[in-house]
């Protein structure tokens, strides 16, 4: 994959991610924003920052959440970014990190 290909790729997967979170912001106490090609999950209580970005040198999106950094490559057969050690998608990821967060189950 090229460097505009993984652009393309990581910003429409950062874009689903960005309406998933907002939808799901109304019923969590979470707020999501996409700014600069780099996206935040805030939480006031207990406070907490999530940092989802691409990182083009080695065409991953890179996830901080929970004092750990998640590295995630794009499986061309399933069409998303996966996190190689669980199989986990991007959003089940997000989903399952905000989760534990909160003490309650969420879905994106």
């Amino acid at each position: 994959m090229d460097d505009q290909e993984f652009q393309t790729r990581a910003g429409d997967a950062l874009a689903v991610l960005h309406k998933r979170l907002t939808i799901a912001s109304d019923q969590h106490a979470f707020e999501a924003d996409f700014n600069a090609g780099a996206l935040t999950v805030e939480f006031e209580d207990p406070p907490a920052k999530f940092v989802v970005s691409p990182n083009s040198p080695v065409r991953q999106i890179w996830v901080s959440a929970h004092s750990k950094s998640f590295k995630l490559d794009f499986d061309a057969a399933r069409g998303t970014f996966v996190l190689g050690a669980t199989g986990q998608t991007l959003v089940e990821l997000l989903a399952e990190a905000i989760g534990k967060q909160l003490g309650e189950e969420v879905k994106l």
